[in-house]
């Protein structure tokens, strides 16, 4: 073959496979959706879908059917990503695992052996904060279910840069240059972040911290005024943040 065929070859390669990635994608993103408003979910879980943006979310996560998905702690069944995830990979070749709060986890946790899982995602736990283990432990975890070139996804309330991290996490925000700090100690590598679920009218400073906001509302009952403002600030300001396992 000539180079000027070679050249030709390769444009219409590039071109095929530029078609073929988005088509993937939109069928992807169509089920997604579909799965996010199906009714099968309960009305308090769909209406949140304007704070937790899942569609988008997933998507930057680069989500696709043939993966082993795990995620950490996703509640009960009815768990919030849990109920899209779980139906997302029905009949498909590959599996999602939900790492529930009896697993052990941060110990091995059984269903996930080393090296095993295409993605693990967590969401809103606070960095591990405010739980009873070395913090080291969940990320190293993490880490060690992972195989490489897997993907690691965080969604979490993030503090201010300009505050101290409190390392017991009271408030439930997080520092984005803590959190990667802690997960690159890991071993993991920074890939990239987006601002998906970011909610700028969230001020960070409120009498039970991240709780006063919705959906906990906490401390409000009897405090009005309090409860409409945190209403029309909505949910927390989250980073959502993706990380790699080095090959």
């Amino acid at each position: 073959m000539s180079r000027t065929n070679n050249f030709v070859f390769l444009i219409l390669f590039s071109l095929t496979s530029g078609t073929t990635l988005a088509a993937n994608e939109e069928s992807i993103g169509s089920r997604l959706q579909a799965l996010i408003q199906n009714e099968s979910r309960s009305e308090d879980a769909r209406a949140r879908n304007q704070y937790r943006h899942p569609l988008e979310t997933l998507l930057f996560f680069e989500l696709n059917p043939e993966q082993t998905v795990v995620e950490i702690w996703p509640g009960g069944q009815n768990g919030w990503y849990r109920s899209i995830l779980e139906p997302y990979f029905e009949n498909q070749t590959g599996r999602y695992i939900p790492v529930t709060d009896d697993s052990g986890f941060p110990d091995p946790v059984d269903a996930v052996p080393d090296n095993s899982a295409d993605m693990v995602l967590v969401f809103r736990a606070h960095g591990f904060l405010i739980y009873d283990q070395p913090l080291h432990m969940y990320y190293d975890e993490l880490f060690r279910m992972v195989k490489p070139g897997g993907i690691f996804g965080i969604v979490d309330h993030r503090e201010l840069e300009s505050r101290t991290q409190d390392p017991k996490g009271v408030n439930g925000y997080i520092k984005e240059s803590y959190l990667i700090t802690l997960a690159e100690n890991a071993g993991f590598q920074f890939l990239e972040k987006t601002e998906i679920n970011s909610n700028p009218l969230d001020t960070k400073d409120y009498p039970d911290g991240l709780y006063s906001l919705p959906p906990t509302l906490p401390g409000t009952m009897f405090n009005r005024s309090l409860r409409e403002s945190v209403l029309e600030i909505g949910e927390s300001d989250r980073m959502t943040m993706k990380f790699v396992k080095p090959e």
